[in-house]
């Protein structure tokens, strides 16, 4: 259980690293958190995630970018609401352009 906690604290750091504007797969986060092939794990972290205020899974799609069901967004909705907000522009089939608004995976 603790390997499985200190992974979700490094989901956590990540997903607090992504930039506004900006969103990142679950697979972008497994890979940076050392373990390429765990993005389902990570879908799991983020429905776990004990800091939703602080820890923007809004930014998070899957690997066709598109929203995140419901469970750590509060709807699809609510995902697309929170990204356009920040400037990232949501097709209508639910989906971000990941060759604009991807992430480069580098902390600043």
């Amino acid at each position: 259980m603790r390997n499985i906690n200190s992974f979700y604290n490094k989901v956590y750091s990540m997903v607090k690293a992504i930039p506004k504007g900006k969103v990142a797969t679950y697979g972008q986060i497994a890979a940076l958190c050392g373990a390429p092939r765990a993005a389902r794990v990570v879908g799991t972290a983020l429905h776990h995630n004990p800091e939703p205020v602080i820890t923007p899974c809004h930014r998070v799609v899957n690997r066709f970018g598109g929203l995140a069901p419901a469970f750590a967004f509060g709807g699809m909705d609510a995902q697309r609401s929170l990204l356009e907000e920040e400037g990232v522009r949501v097709g209508d089939d639910n989906a971000v352009d990941l060759s604009i608004y991807l992430w480069d995976g580098k902390i600043n």
